[in-house]
């Protein structure tokens, strides 16, 4: 797709489910779809999934993905998550956003919600029809404060469930460079990892942290690693350290090319891109190309997208450098 970006409020992704891959990717699919077709996605919004958008996307086999979403008709609607609301006027103020110091109004809510509220599969026209739940809507459409976004071709050839999951946290602390300590059994509920499934800690991290790192490591343009903490001989939880991989071709273009060349143009990835336009987009410097009142995030994306275009690079290039940028 010209434009695979998808947005998520950070609750969602701190928030514990079990999804399948496929269901994973329909998901994300979808919003990517409707944000194509600059359609307000709304609980009463149908979203629709051919078996080819799905095969196209994922590379994937066209038997491989009629199968897969005649699947997840079944299960999908089964499916629920669970996330964390502050606030004691429920439905009336609330936020999703823990404060940093809790008063007695903050008190946190863990609330339960199902992903879709009806679904359905046309199957001699492999189609997916799917509404979203008013709480998904909350979390996916119009964040405006405190999102994560990627690019869902960045996800593509994750074969792991628990390797996407791990990646949209990766994304969420990008601007940080670290993932902070998680403790155990948060970790578990945020990639993904039924209650009764590896308990036992070795277990855990041979299939699901090391796999997952693995993939991430091997499939996106970051490397991370993760760190395990104790209690005594007790491993209480993990954090993780990350970085985006070093660009070697660029680096020798850069070194080849004079900085104040007409022709000097270095292409990032997106990754590379949104990580430093997520910094730059708070340099008192950019505020003379923001516009109106956007937020960071939005000013952001548009940064991001003004440095794939040759002429606002070499512009935008000390502000690059000072955000962090290494040839």
């Amino acid at each position: 797709m010209a434009n695979d970006l998808v947005i998520k409020n950070n609750a969602l992704i701190d928030a514990s489910y079990t999804l399948s891959l496929v269901e994973q990717r329909l998901i994300g699919l979808a919003l990517v779809k409707a944000n194509n077709q600059h359609q307000e996605i709304t609980s009463d919004t149908v979203l629709t999934i051919h078996a080819g958008e799905y095969a196209e996307q994922f590379k994937v086999d066209s038997s491989v993905a009629y199968r897969a979403l005649k699947e997840a008709s079944e299960r999908l609607f089964l499916r629920y998550f669970s996330y964390t609301l502050y606030g004691l006027e429920f439905g009336k103020e609330y936020t999703l956003k823990r404060p940093k110091k809790l008063r007695d109004c903050d008190i946190p809510t863990v609330m339960k919600s199902r992903w879709v509220q009806k679904i359905g599969y046309t199957e001699s026209e492999g189609l997916l029809h799917f509404q979203l739940t008013s709480d998904v809507v909350l979390l996916v459409a119009n964040s405006k404060e405190y999102f994560t976004s990627y690019y869902l071709s960045q996800t593509t050839d994750f074969t792991s469930t628990y390797a996407t999951r791990l990646f949209e946290l990766l994304m969420k602390w990008k601007n940080v460079g670290h993932i902070p300590f998680i403790e155990i059994e948060q970790l578990r509920g945020q990639l993904g990892v039924e209650p009764k499934q590896y308990k036992i800690i070795s277990n855990f991290k041979l299939r699901v942290l090391d796999v997952a790192v693995e993939q991430v490591n091997q499939h996106s343009d970051y490397t991370i690693k993760y760190e395990q903490h104790k209690q005594g001989r007790t491993i209480t939880g993990f954090s993780f350290k990350f970085k985006p991989k070093v660009d070697k071709i660029s680096k020798k273009i850069i070194s080849k090319q004079n900085r104040n060349s007409p022709d000097f143009f270095i292409k990032l990835s997106d990754p590379q891109r949104h990580l430093f336009a997520n910094k730059m987009s708070e340099m008192p410097e950019m505020s003379k190309y923001s516009q109106g009142t956007e937020s960071f995030q939005q000013f952001a994306i548009r940064i991001a997208d003004m440095l794939l275009e040759p002429e606002k690079f070499r512009e935008l290039y000390p502000c690059l450098e000072k955000a962090g940028f290494q040839a």
